[in-house]
């Protein structure tokens, strides 16, 4: 017997090196549980404990979700080395398009955040993981402008938007990271 209420499947998007894989809540809670084993079978890769050491995104996400259930698409997704069937990462949007807090930047923005791993850095995993999903928020979703907020004490980040065609156009207070350069591009 089937429902009319089931959620519908959201698709992997996939790169040459990466699949992106939305995080089902089960899964969310079974990491924030610290029961990674449950995480990794329900998403289907394997879960680092490096996910623990700063669970804000998931944290972030499972709020977002009980806030907003039209959210779940956006919501983080793990960042998996499709060869090896392991998370390197995940990425994910703050909100879907067009909140308030970016409507002085561009009308219908998102803005998105991700983390890379630190075994894994230095390999292009988010660069190619961002243009990814700015590419499926376009194609799918019509989004025509992404935001990315990065410290400017992190070098990394700030190196990262540069090559993938970002401008500053704005700096803000982030309660918990700080100042934050704001950075725009629009969809290509």
């Amino acid at each position: 017997m089937t429902t009319d209420h089931a959620a519908p499947a959201i698709e992997d998007i996939v790169t040459p090196r990466l699949t992106l894989r939305l995080m089902p809540a089960e899964a969310v809670t079974a990491c924030l549980a610290g029961d990674l084993a449950q995480a990794s079978r329900i998403t289907g890769t394997a879960i680092p404990h490096e996910l623990l050491e700063d669970p804000g995104a998931l944290e972030y996400g499972q709020m977002r979700l009980n806030e907003d259930p039209d959210y779940l698409p956006w919501s983080v997704r793990a960042i998996i080395l499709t060869g090896e069937r392991r998370m390197v990462g995940h990425i994910r949007f703050h909100t879907r398009p067009d909140p308030d807090y970016l409507q002085s930047y561009a009308r219908h923005a998102v803005e998105f955040g991700y983390l890379i791993f630190n075994d894994d850095r230095g390999q292009g995993y988010a660069s190619e993981a961002a243009e990814a999903v700015m590419d499926w928020a376009r194609d799918v979703h019509g989004v025509q402008f992404f935001a990315a907020s990065v410290s400017p004490e992190n070098p990394p980040s700030l190196r990262i938007v540069q090559r993938l065609g970002f401008a500053k156009v704005g700096e803000e207070m982030d309660e918990i990271d700080g100042i934050e350069y704001v950075f725009l591009r629009a969809a290509r």
